[in-house]
């Protein structure tokens, strides 16, 4: 093997050991957050359940006992049973599925788009960027409940209308932080010294800005998993939202509504439970997420 080959091979492997240093070191932060870690507990096993519902809900979907009727929670039905007598706790666990899924594609999708138009309308500026920053103001400014009850009416109040009509609105905040967080660091040594070296905008981009800018984007990820999740159940509470026989957990509120005040109430509880424990648990976890990767940064 020649010299530089060698040389190579030795700043490959010391870049890998590297890599796996600081993966190491951002593991051992974010268990060092005890709500954090417990939050992601919590996060994974209501995933596990309600995604794998077909095996461990204790009934099978929409089973009904009309002669049983709704019932308080039971040694045989844990959480009671619903107007026609279906398991509550079954129910819930497949009215998480739509729920969660809807949260984390939209939370996914949106912390794409966002990022991508953020770093550039942050890195290049000019025009370009003014222009984005004033399409991401006018979605801003737009309301935002009304125009998703409008689109999903329009388009249909399937689970795949809702993921993008939620990202459609829902990218607009990561872009706004990412902006900022670039424009503060375009101008720094190590990217001044990566376009002295020839490194193309595409490549300052994805190999130095948005590396910097993880702790940030996990953050905005997570708060977008919280914010679907409410704006789902808020669409389906007033009735734009999943329709039967589709259930998720804001649904679910919207069919208890009439309970308020009498004993079945425990039908408006549940599901509002399970979104509070969910949205819980993503923002502790994007605090774990944001401590670790940033651990000296100062957090409001």
């Amino acid at each position: 093997m020649s010299g530089a080959g060698l040389a190579g091979s030795e700043e490959l492997l010391a870049d890998q050991a590297v890599q796996q240093g600081s993966a190491r070191q951002l593991l051992r932060r974010f268990l060092k957050h005890r709500l954090a870690f417990a939050s992601a507990i919590v996060l994974l096993v209501l995933i596990v359940v309600c995604f794998g519902a077909d095996w461990i809900a204790p009934f099978p979907q929409g089973k009904q006992d009309l002669l049983l009727g709704p019932t308080p929670p039971s040694a045989e039905h844990l959480l009671g049973t619903d107007e026609l007598g279906r398991d509550f706790l079954s129910e819930i666990l497949y009215a998480g599925r739509i729920s969660l899924a809807i949260g984390l594609f939209v939370a996914l999708l949106s912390t794409l788009v966002g990022t991508a138009l953020g770093a550039v309308a942050g890195y290049v500026g000019g025009w370009l960027g003014e222009l984005l920053m004033r399409i991401t103001d006018l979605f801003l400014i737009i309301p935002a409940i009304a125009l998703l009850a409008v689109i999903v009416q329009g388009l249909g109040p399937s689970p795949v209308t809702i993921v993008f009509a939620l990202t459609a609105l829902g990218w607009t905040y990561i872009a706004r932080v990412v902006r900022a967080q670039v424009l503060s660091l375009r101008e720094k040594d190590f990217i001044e010294a990566a376009r002295g070296i020839g490194a193309s905008n595409l490549r300052i981009i994805l190999s130095h800005l948005l590396p910097n800018l993880a702790g940030v984007i996990a953050v905005g990820m997570s708060l977008a998993v919280a914010s679907a999740i409410i704006a789902e159940s808020t669409l389906s509470f007033l009735g734009f939202g999943v329709q039967s026989p589709q259930t998720s957990w804001g649904s679910m509120l919207s069919q208890a509504a009439g309970y308020v005040g009498t004993p079945q109430v425990y039908l408006l509880y549940f599901p509002g439970l399970f979104i509070l424990v969910t949205v819980l648990a993503v923002n502790f976890i994007g605090d774990g997420l944001r401590d670790a990767l940033d651990p000296q940064g100062k957090h409001l």
